[in-house]
């Protein structure tokens, strides 16, 4: 080649190189340790920004004071010392989003963590955004069916309510949401799970259930596990609705449980002191009414002109000593749309699920309820409430009178029918037809310890013989000719 010829391609390369200018707003960490960080130079940043730091540990922008900002870091950060530069990403902190995460199992930044592969999704939601306002929403009219009879008898859920489960440790507050997930197959329902400081062996236990269910199939699990940043903990139950979002812009009905928010609220309060903000009761920050009331705002029914779809709520407080009048317990009664009580007396008697009905209330009601389980629940509530007020006079059962000693007797076996064993939820016109024939006497001659024998023989009896029956229930039809229908469907299986 001549020189000619080269200097000729180097005339050629230099006037086709274009210089290119990156700009990139860096900062410095001025300290760091228990899972914050403060931070100079990052004078442009925003609130709840994404901050990177070196060795791809990513921070959350939650102080931005004059001089330095406070971050939380996300993930593991004893490789980041003082010293450190730090740069900006310019992204609101957001999770993917997608079909891609249905049967995951993920954590609060949307990475798998169930060993499978990793997630590929074109599509982010910021996991902070403002619920819909009063004009986009609309009445809940839909039922969500837990399969559990005495909630979807006396405290029905809707789509788009926001149900609180509250009680003592180990009362079963788990076990309601796991079978109220495993009872959505079949009916449209994407459902979100997000594990909050749970023991990373107790989501292991329930995923395999879930499985086991067929309910991965429509299921996303989010778990910021207990060895986790609490950083992770206070993000995780955003994350999961961000990631229900996704599927109610589409038109769909998503269930979304976070379990628990005690335990987000409690990590909440730990970055809060770290980053020195002034506690207030019981240490909290005086913001942490607001942490929860933006989270379950989301969670609503759209209506058709703003696409639809939905966001169903079951959030979970643990409280202590049975005490619902602490603190985040009445904050997060105060925001939801009606509780389920569970009681650890009623737990050890055996009353599972150990629901008070006294306590529970659905604020909702009958609204969410098919007509033929609103027919045949109101019998059933005015049964247990009159049993409860003579419940005490049970022991001296023979010198009561004739009529006292009926509703003491209708009202136990009627609590020996909504015993149901856990991970066996019951279809709601098996549920409407025993509450029926519970109503009207036919399981009065049946010794208390035998109802669930004599139960499962009459859910038997009605499945083979009665299918078009229990197909009309289902489908919401109720009239005389229905109800006489179910009538003598109980009197022959009585005889």
């Amino acid at each position: 080649m001549s020189t000619n010829s080269i200097v000729e391609e180097l005339k050629k390369n230099i006037s086709l190189f274009q210089k290119e200018v990156e700009k990139e707003e860096t900062g410095k960490v001025i300290e760091v340790g228990d899972g914050i960080a403060r931070l100079s130079g990052l004078t442009k940043i925003q609130a709840s920004e994404m901050i990177e730091f070196e060795g791809g540990t990513f921070g959350l922008a939650l102080n931005l004071e004059e001089e330095t900002v406070g971050c939380v870091l996300l993930g593991e950060y004893k490789h980041i010392k003082e010293g450190d530069t730090v740069k900006r990403t310019g992204r609101i902190l957001s999770v993917p989003v997608g079909e891609e995460l249905i049967g995951r199992v993920v954590n609060p930044l949307g990475q798998a963590i169930d060993g499978g592969k990793d997630i590929k999704s074109s599509r982010f939601y910021p996991i902070e955004k403002i619920a819909p306002g009063v004009m986009k929403r609309q009445p809940v009219t839909q039922p969500v069916q837990t399969g559990i009879k005495a909630i979807d008898a006396m405290i029905p859920i809707g789509r788009g309510q926001r149900e609180l489960i509250i009680g003592d440790r180990q009362t079963g507050k788990t076990a309601v949401a796991i079978d109220t997930i495993i009872n959505q197959k079949g009916k449209d329902m994407i459902c979100v799970y997000v594990a909050i400081g749970q023991k990373e062996s107790k989501v292991a236990r329930i995923v395999a259930k879930l499985k086991e269910a067929g309910a991965m199939d429509y299921t996303i699990v989010v778990v910021a596990g207990a060895s986790q940043p609490a950083s992770l903990a206070y993000i995780a139950p955003y994350a999961g609705v961000a990631m229900a979002e996704y599927f109610m812009d589409q038109g769909k009905d998503v269930l979304c449980v976070y379990d628990d928010l005690s335990k987000q609220a409690w990590a909440y309060r730990e970055i809060s002191l770290l980053l020195r903000r002034p506690p207030g009761r019981e240490a909290y920050p005086g913001d942490v009414f607001y942490l929860h009331s933006r989270l379950l705002e989301r969670a609503c029914r759209r209506n058709e002109e703003s696409g639809g779809g939905s966001i169903t709520a079951l959030p979970i407080i643990e409280t202590q000593a049975s005490d619902v009048t602490a603190y985040i317990p009445t904050n997060v009664i105060s925001i939801t749309d009606g509780q389920i009580f569970l009681e650890t007396d009623l737990f050890y008697r055996g009353i599972r699920p150990a629901l008070n009905v006294g306590i529970s209330v659905s604020r909702v009601g009958g609204a969410a309820q098919i007509k033929p389980m609103k027919k045949v629940a109101g019998k059933l509530k005015l049964a247990m409430a009159q049993f409860r007020e003579l419940e005490a006079f049970a022991q001296f059962a023979s010198d009561l009178d004739p009529e006292t000693k009926k509703q003491i007797d209708r009202g136990q076996r009627i609590t020996e029918l909504l015993k149901q064993p856990q991970y066996q939820p019951v279809a709601v016109e098996d549920q409407v037809a025993v509450i029926y024939a519970a109503n009207n006497g036919f399981f009065d001659s049946v010794a208390v310890k035998d109802i669930p024998v004599a139960e499962k023989k009459f859910a038997d009896f009605m499945r083979k013989g009665k299918r078009q029956l229990l197909n009309k229930i289902s489908a919401g039809e109720w009239d005389e000719k229905i109800e006489a229908e179910l009538k003598s469907a109980c009197e022959e299986f009585k005889k």
